[in-house]
């Protein structure tokens, strides 16, 4: 372990004993490492470090605060990450959503409220009238799985799916761009989900979501394996 990582456990120590609550600011530099037993550059390069992991945040003018810890803000980055994969570590993702994504709409099948179901459903009937433009609705399928996932009151999961999402979504558009019947299966694939949803039937919506999924990846496997697009490269 290097010098840097062990600084950067010590302030990981500080937070995660309380010490160092949500939200609070951090010492001045001198005074941090002198309690800490590091050198001021070594306490600075564990600061920026924290700071790209989103553990810290520095304020201009103010000083370094814990963040608030929230599951948005720590895993937030890794959508940006997902960004940078490519080949079939891009079929790998999709076998990760194909894993959370069922669960997760199960699982909103039994919390979902009626404000969160007119949601669904709002982005639903957007996706009707955008059936002709490919990004618009592609927009709101991305727009339609977030609410589902949001339902479930789990801000890690809603926080993951959302990352690992991301980097599908030019992919489905692409695959709108060249297959005609793409618009009319991904609208019967989202009914059968709000429908189960609407039932309060989790079962259903699992099987619904997990069926919706594994289109998208079955036609991901045969056109990556192929190497036809570079979009999903």
């Amino acid at each position: 372990m290097s010098l840097t990582d062990k600084a950067i456990d010590r302030i990981r120590d500080l937070i995660g004993s309380g010490e160092l609550p949500p939200g609070s600011k951090l010492p001045p530099e001198q005074q941090l490492a002198a309690e800490l037993g590091l050198s001021r550059n070594l306490m600075r390069e564990a600061v920026k470090a924290l700071v790209v992991a989103r553990v810290l945040e520095i304020r201009r003018g103010d000083g370094t605060y814990v963040t608030s810890l929230e599951p948005e803000v720590l895993l937030g980055g890794i959508s940006s990450a997902v960004e940078l994969l490519r080949g079939d570590t891009l079929l790998e993702l999709t076998e990760v959503r194909r894993l959370f994504e069922p669960i997760a709409t199960g699982l909103a099948a039994t919390r979902i409220s009626a404000r969160e179901l007119t949601e669904v459903e709002r982005h639903l009937d957007a996706m009707r009238a955008a059936r002709d433009d490919v990004e618009l609705l592609n927009s709101h399928d991305a727009a339609f799985h977030r609410a589902v996932v949001a339902a479930t009151g789990n801000a890690t999961l809603t926080t993951l799916l959302e990352g690992i999402s991301s980097r599908t979504i030019r992919a489905r558009v692409w695959r709108g761009l060249v297959d005609d019947r793409a618009a009319s299966r991904t609208l019967a694939e989202h009914e059968a989900i709000y429908q189960a949803l609407a039932d309060r039937d989790a079962a259903l919506a699992q099987a619904a979501a997990l069926m919706h999924v594994n289109t998208t990846e079955r036609w991901l496997r045969e056109h990556v394996g192929r190497g036809d697009s570079s979009e999903t490269r």
